[in-house]
């Protein structure tokens, strides 16, 4: 954990993608048949991206690295990086791969995903530069399931981490394939805070409840959060049960807001605040990022978060 009085240099590992996102679908897509959406946005998308935005719209300097073509796709994701002040120094577009794509389709219900990985699949552990690690206090990593390449070196990669004296962090995301393979729990041996959502956490422990869920990922070392979309968030921490409620906005779009949780979480934890506000804060601006389509629109801005805070959830 770095000192407090400048704030943490974070670097974010992961995919890159840009997101459709069909808002207000009348009905789930079913083959054979077409449904109409109340809206459509083409934004920046990919969990790592959208932690990554959301770290740097609440003013932390974040550094990203991760694989995008040259096509238009890439190129719409390199800008909008570039504009969200992160340092995309390390990032070399190139002509043989194709960046990554995701459909999102939400309905008042839920949403579901379509993902074309592209380039995504071809970032490796072994491409990360110690000269990276030394510059971060840092390092987070999402989609763990996506990342092919990067997946069988993950562990060694946050080990590397902490020995050049960075505290870590991983989103696991879904599984597409929904094998689960219990690899991710030897991962989380090198882990500080690990923050599944609830369909996410029981499938890789394959319990059947929460409570359970948490006790199984308990290894002396990580710190596991929970995320439970409209119920919040839950947390084991020394052996008490900690729950923090959602709270309520005029929500129009939930893509990405398990990310934007991410980023509100590392916010204040990497600033040392309590467990509770830390998970007050992910709560939070998770909440807020789904006040617009696509999930770097509305992303919360540090008073935007101070003010919701400050409303009991």
């Amino acid at each position: 954990m770095t000192s407090l009085d400048r704030p943490a240099r974070i670097l974010v590992i992961g995919e890159i993608n840009v997101d459709f996102v069909f808002k207000g679908c009348h009905a789930a897509p079913t083959l054979g048949k077409e449904v109409l959406a109340d809206d459509f946005v083409m934004t920046p998308g990919s969990s790592a991206m959208i932690c990554a935005m959301g770290l740097a719209r609440l003013g932390n300097p974040v550094t990203f690295h991760g694989k995008l073509g040259t096509d238009a796709s890439g190129k719409f994701c390199l800008h909008a990086l570039r504009d969200a002040g992160i340092d995309v120094t390390s990032l070399q577009p190139d002509s043989v791969l194709r960046t990554g794509v995701t459909a999102s389709l939400s309905t008042t219900q839920d949403r579901a995903l379509v993902t074309f990985p592209g380039a995504m699949a071809e970032l490796r552990a072994d491409e990360i530069e110690d000269s990276w690690l030394e510059k971060a206090d840092h390092l987070h990593v999402s989609s763990y399931y996506l990342q092919r390449g990067l997946r069988p070196g993950c562990r060694q990669l946050f080990a590397r981490a902490a020995e050049a004296g960075l505290t870590t962090s991983l989103d696991p995301g879904f599984d597409p394939e929904q094998r689960w393979e219990n690899d991710l729990l030897d991962t989380l041996n090198e882990v500080d805070i690990f923050l599944p959502n609830e369909e996410e956490l029981l499938a890789i422990t394959g319990c059947s409840a929460i409570k359970e869920a948490l006790t199984v990922v308990q290894n002396g070392r990580t710190q596991t959060i929970v995320k439970r979309g409209r119920r919040g968030c839950t947390s084991l921490r020394e052996d008490q049960w900690i729950n923090v409620p959602a709270y309520a906005v005029d929500a129009i779009d939930s893509t990405g807001a398990g990310d934007s949780f991410d980023a509100g979480f590392l916010h204040a934890w990497l600033r040392e605040m309590s467990w509770m506000d830390c998970m007050r804060w992910g709560s939070a601006c998770g909440s807020l990022s789904t006040r617009g389509i696509g999930g770097t629109t509305r992303q919360a801005t540090v008073d935007e978060a101070l003010a919701l805070l400050a409303v009991e959830p």
